[in-house]
């Protein structure tokens, strides 16, 4: 049997949460076949099998932590006489409670799949070594419970604890989970995209001071033009939202004020001005919030930002989104007004300069120029930048630039490229 080792997913990524096996054991695989997806604190990634054969062994349960260069499954490959079956390290199983003991005897997996020679007889199991065999599920069942491995008697081949001896074990000295008010809350662990975005909110808002700004926009005439173009768009395939106005707008406005798309440096010392406008956009994915962003918006037709747009909404809500859809990002918006909001006071995505959280429209009366009230699609943003070399002003000019650009959309004709 061969190990399949897990890859360098890169980004500094030395661990990844399994969430979903594609195959069981047993299974027959095809080279590149998808065969388990994890995620890491960045997307979710698929990985495929490095060449045909028969899965073997599952090394790390779904919901448990596999580590990069360790093994993540056992295999046969194809056209291999089948071996004897051989003990495997249980290193991932059990990477959650204490890092894994080696026997003696075995020399680890190489890279390229194949196992090194070993003395080690099949029944050098987890068990001899000192440790209570169990599945990583079971031991994350016996942790939330506060009980101890070894104190359970197992049931399973060789002394294995399986979910049905802690079960039965709660039921004679305990009440089960649920059925006393006195038990303690669900424990889920902090993982992925979420433990990221924790990381990332933290230091965002320890270390940059924001300064907060607010605004209406009377974006009327935007929707009127958004529906008039609507119908072509969608013959060309293409599905135009109020978005790709709001980044089309916006790189405009950076150009006049190209301050907002600066970055300062690690040492707070010098300002990075980049030349193409990388606008971000937050997404409520399944696996945390995501923020893809779409490359030299100022550069796109706004039929191309529509298509960027729809790309990337619809693999950050999959969880599939590439590293580099993610890198590179110099401003960003969210666009909390499509899940009902009015305000916000959005956290600025570091290192770049600003965030503009976008509030829903509502259809509210407003005086016009003659003292008349009329009915008019009131859009509130709320803008947060980074203090240290941003000032109030400087904001204000950029959003009075980028709402005029939304209040008479046909203004933007002029300079779209």
């Amino acid at each position: 049997m061969s190990d399949f080792i897990l890859p360098d997913i890169g980004e500094g990524i030395v661990e990844c949460e399994v969430v979903e096996w594609r195959v069981q054991e047993g299974d027959l695989v095809e080279e590149d076949q998808p065969v388990v997806e994890v995620m890491t604190d960045k997307a979710l990634v698929e990985i495929t099998a490095s060449e045909a054969g028969t899965i073997t062994q599952l090394y790390v349960a779904q919901g448990q932590i596999a580590k990069v260069h360790a093994p993540l499954y056992a295999y046969q490959a194809e056209g291999e006489p089948q071996d004897q079956e051989a003990t495997r390290p249980e290193q991932n199983a059990e990477s959650s409670d204490a890092p894994a003991e080696k026997p003696a005897t075995q020399t680890p997996s190489s890279s390229s799949g194949k196992p090194a020679p070993t003395s080690a007889p099949a029944a050098a199991t987890s068990a001899v070594q000192g440790k209570t065999p169990a599945s990583p599920a079971v031991r994350r069942l016996v942790r939330e419970h506060g009980l101890a491995l070894n104190e359970i008697a197992g049931s399973g081949k060789e002394g294995r604890v399986l979910k049905e001896d802690v079960l039965r074990y709660l039921d004679a000295g305990q009440e089960l989970p649920g059925k006393s008010a006195s038990a303690g809350p669900r424990v889920e662990p902090l993982r992925g995209v979420r433990a990221a975005m924790a990381r990332q909110m933290v230091a965002s808002a320890t270390t940059i001071p924001h300064f907060q700004y607010g605004e209406e926009i009377d974006v009327t005439d935007l929707l009127a033009l958004r529906e008039r173009l609507k119908v072509q768009a969608e013959a060309q395939g293409e599905r135009l939202t109020l978005m790709p106005f709001f980044m089309k707008a916006m790189a405009l406005a950076v150009a006049e004020y190209p301050i907002l798309n600066a970055q300062l440096n690690d040492s707070a010392d010098e300002l990075h001005y980049y030349p193409d406008c990388n606008i971000g956009m937050a997404v409520d994915s399944k696996v945390g919030l995501m923020v893809p962003n779409v490359k030299d918006v100022g550069a796109k037709s706004l039929l191309e930002v529509a298509a960027e747009v729809t790309r990337l909404t619809q693999a950050a809500r999959e969880g599939r989104v590439e590293q580099a859809d993610l890198k590179g990002g110099t401003i960003t918006i969210s666009n909390i007004g499509a899940l009902g909001g009015t305000y916000a006071a959005p956290i600025i995505n570091a290192p770049e300069a600003a965030i503009v959280a976008i509030g829903k429209t509502q259809w509210l009366p407003r005086f016009d120029e003659n003292g008349d009230v009329s009915r008019r699609a009131i859009m509130t943003v709320t803008w947060a930048g980074d203090h240290r070399f941003i000032d109030g002003g400087t904001i204000a000019r950029f959003c009075n630039h980028w709402k005029a650009s939304l209040e008479a959309p046909e203004s933007m004709l002029l300079h779209l490229r």
